[in-house]
């Protein structure tokens, strides 16, 4: 009686987002939107760094204005979009490494045209979707046993940690000229030695203490007081970017620069929006080649996506008994949709974002906070130099305690048996090591079968899972595949 009455007396945006129901609010929803958008808007700033820059075979940049404003433009709606269709606070935006491989291997190593590349994009998009409608992606969903599930959630979790780590300068890797075999190192010759990762370890603390005095919208405070600390920072010390006339500076910010931006608001350069070739890589370097390209965008486009919604709907507390979405095949839908939208945009392979776990973390529970998300990402476009104040420092150290909140899930995986343990392991500890949810889903899978069969078990498998096993050897070998075929 007390639901239904809760129920009734609910507004209509209560109702349609379950916002009561889920145990939240309109005002941690709306404040939770925003942690996610300062969580996820480098994006807006890396993404033209990685493909605005490069120019293909046929002399093409697309500019770093013009990938800007159509990476926040596809954010918005896509972020927007998923929203009001899976009602799931889980923000949307160019996938990172997704971006790289676009970027790297078919523009720069296998030589498409921009508009070539963005094509297989669209095509990738186009694939994913009917899957989703299919009921295929929805049944690979399901036939992924629940310890997998889980070591796909901690995995997320370490690889959004090592990303707030790394990205604010307290892990750094150490150059090959230094002639050591450990690749990594504390800050600088093991001293954190630069003024904005001195901010990052501020902000860090700060988040720690307010989660543990569990300060109702203590991620957004730690945002907004670190920012106002680092412009302080830099007004004293004058760090500046992390890199000079093209060359690197150990002691920059990363990268933007906490001061007030001189001027503020501008129409966006959309011009790149729509410049595509539906089918022009299939001319341009054969129809096996360009087949294998497009196999290897729809795997980790797939997988990437489906472990980031395992991730956050468990750390949101919206999965069932099994660790399935309620409205899953919807959400897979709208998902898919955001490789078209990314790549008819020239912006690249849109997707559900891990960092979306920072708005979690904040009480985000419902589609509600995308919507506040996807409004500022869409507010971006016309103020880029505005949301370029908050430094990646100020926003690293959410990633980093929201990383140690979802690494809880590892509780329900049990170690004591091995075949059990050694591919939950793989699955955790590839994803942060290789920057890759993908690559950790698809060795963990691969161990899962062998190991299964080992113990007597392969009779126990999914054949789903055994299927997915043989395409992501596939998915590995994919770059001796295409040597092979020229």
């Amino acid at each position: 009686m007390a639901e239904t009455a809760v129920g009734q007396n609910a507004s209509p945006l209560d109702r349609f987002f379950h916002i009561t129901e889920r145990g939240s609010s309109i005002s941690t929803e709306i404040r939770a939107g925003v942690v996610t958008f300062f969580a996820m808007a480098y994006i807006i700033i890396l993404n033209p760094l990685i493909i605005g820059t490069i120019a293909d075979s046929e002399g093409l940049t697309l500019g770093v204005p013009q990938v800007a404003a159509a990476t926040a433009l596809a954010a918005g709606v896509m972020t927007i979009a998923f929203g009001l269709i899976a009602r799931y606070p889980f923000g949307i935006a160019t996938g990172l490494g997704i971006n790289t491989l676009v970027a790297v291997t078919m523009v720069s190593v296998e030589g498409l045209s921009w508009p070539e590349a963005m094509g297989l994009v669209v095509l990738d998009g186009i694939i994913i979707v009917l899957l989703a409608v299919s009921g295929f992606r929805m049944a690979v969903f399901n036939a992924i046993p629940a310890s997998i599930k889980a070591a796909m959630g901690v995995g997320i979790g370490m690889f959004i940690a090592m990303i707030g780590l790394v990205d604010a300068g307290f892990v750094r890797r150490i150059p090959d000229a230094a002639g050591t075999t450990v690749p990594v190192t504390l800050g600088s010759g093991g001293s954190i030695a630069s003024w904005p990762t001195f901010v990052f370890v501020i902000g860090l603390v700060l988040c720690g203490i307010l989660v543990v005095r569990q300060v109702r919208g203590g991620l957004f405070i730690g945002i907004v007081a670190t920012t106002l600390v680092a412009m302080v920072v830099e007004a004293l010390t004058h760090a500046g970017p992390s890199f000079v006339d093209g060359q690197p500076v150990a002691t920059g910010w990363s990268l933007a620069v906490p001061t007030l931006p001189e001027t503020i608001g501008g129409l966006p350069d959309l011009s790149i929006i729509g410049n595509i070739s539906l089918f022009g890589a299939f001319t341009r370097v054969g129809a096996l080649a360009a087949t294998l390209l497009l196999f290897t965008l729809v795997l980790a486009n797939f997988f990437d996506a489906m472990g980031t919604m395992t991730a956050l709907g468990k750390q949101a507390q919206l999965t069932d008994e099994k660790g399935n979405l309620p409205n899953l095949r919807a959400a897979l839908i709208v998902e898919g949709a955001g490789a078209i939208v990314g790549g008819g945009a020239s912006a690249s392979s849109n997707t559900v974002y891990i960092d979306s776990a920072a708005g979690i973390a904040d009480g985000a529970r419902t589609g509600l906070a995308n919507i506040v998300t996807g409004i500022l990402f869409l507010l971006a476009m016309f103020l880029t130099p505005l949301y370029a104040i908050v430094p990646i420092e100020a926003a690293a150290p959410v990633l980093v305690v929201v990383g140690a909140l979802m690494i809880a899930q590892v509780r329900d995986i049990d170690f004591s048996q091995f075949h059990i343990a050694l591919p939950a392991f793989l699955t955790i500890v590839i994803m942060p090591f290789t920057y890759s949810i993908a690559n950790g889903i698809g060795v963990g899978f691969i161990a899962y079968v062998i190991m299964a069969a080992a113990a007597g078990k392969a009779k126990s498998v999914h054949w789903i899972m055994w299927l997915v096993s043989a395409l992501f050897l596939i998915y590995f070998a994919a770059e001796p595949l295409l040597q092979i075929v020229g």
